[in-house]
């Protein structure tokens, strides 16, 4: 069992590790609202850009399906007229200096591995930045007339005219303690104060639905594609290195395919050897893992590209609040 599923297990129930940690939880707690009351009595000092804001992020650790819906989000935005960019923290990426503007050929170590996905699938300007504000504020010289910041519901600096949370239907928020003794990085009362909820998966009252649609699979560091079909019937390695490998997984199962699981930690950076198997079956992986794995000698590896469905009562309110950031 990986370190990153022992704490999945620890975070889902009411267990004795979790109690032994909660002490260690209040502090966590109890400093989360403290500094943002800080930030909401202009103690901590926020930045406010002259264009509009949109942070999509989450309240627990792992994934929750925020990046689908970030570049559904950008999608929709240029649809309407506008000229969208997003703002994202590069984590794990190894660059010097910084902000990085992330092109789709950016080499993911530097910046990291969602940074580069989403400057290969918004066909928008995206820039990389542990310093939120800097890097919004960079996209508004490159043009962008109002900005998507992924992951972002926790950095207060930079202040925004809308919050999304996403959340992942399956896990919910596990035991609803916060870091060590559970996932959430904040409490959940901070729900209260986004402004919408998104869940992938079945939303309960006040939430809005989400799915994931698989689109194709991609041929890792090719042109290849094939219908999300193509794999039924077959036995195959499907590996994530992704927040939740287990939801990967069941999709792979819902299109009918048998397979071997193959977990690695959330931003794992992936080798040649992490990809063989001893085996000539097919190797599936995620889109997000494809990008740090583009450059190696695979023969058989593809990974799944997929897009964010949401309801289309939550579409219909995004565009009325976009209106009148327009107006205002």
């Amino acid at each position: 069992m990986t370190p990153a599923r022992r704490w999945e297990r620890t975070w889902s129930a009411d267990g004795w590790a979790s109690r032994l940690l909660l002490p260690l939880s209040l502090l966590f707690s109890a400093t989360v609202r403290v500094r943002r009351r800080l930030y909401r009595l202009g103690w901590f000092r926020t930045t406010r850009l002259p264009i509009p804001v949109i942070v999509v992020g989450n309240v627990t650790v792992g994934g929750t399906g925020k990046t689908p819906l970030v570049l559904w989000i950008a999608q929709r935005l240029q649809r309407q007229g506008w000229r969208p960019g997003i703002v994202t923290r590069g984590y794990g990426g190894r660059a010097r200096c910084w902000p990085q503007r992330v092109l789709p050929e950016t080499d993911a170590r530097l910046v990291g591995d969602e940074p580069v996905l989403l400057a290969r699938r918004s066909a928008c300007p995206v820039i990389a930045d542990p310093d939120r504000p800097r890097g919004a504020a960079r996209l508004q010289t490159l043009g962008c007339d109002i900005v998507v910041a992924d992951d972002g519901l926790q950095h207060y600096r930079l202040a925004r005219d809308l919050e999304i949370a996403v959340i992942d239907g399956d896990r919910r928020f596990g035991n609803g303690r916060c870091l060590p003794a559970g996932p959430l990085r904040e409490p959940l009362a901070r729900l209260e104060c986004v402004d919408a909820r998104v869940v992938q998966g079945e939303p309960k009252a006040g939430e809005w639905g989400m799915t994931l649609q698989p689109t194709a699979f991609h041929r890792v560091g090719g042109e290849e594609h094939r219908a999300p079909a193509a794999f039924r019937d077959e036995t195959v390695h499907a590996v994530a290195g992704i927040g939740n490998p287990g939801r990967f997984f069941a999709h792979l199962r819902a299109l009918g395919i048998r397979v071997i699981e193959h977990p690695f930690p959330d931003h794992h950076p992936f080798v040649p050897g992490d990809l063989r198997f001893g085996d000539a079956r097919p190797v599936v992986m995620t889109e997000k893992d494809a990008v740090k794995c583009s450059r190696f000698p695979l023969d058989n590896a593809w990974y799944l590209a997929v897009s964010a469905a949401p309801d289309p009562r939550f579409a219909e309110w995004l565009d009325n609040r976009l209106t009148e950031l327009r107006r205002g």
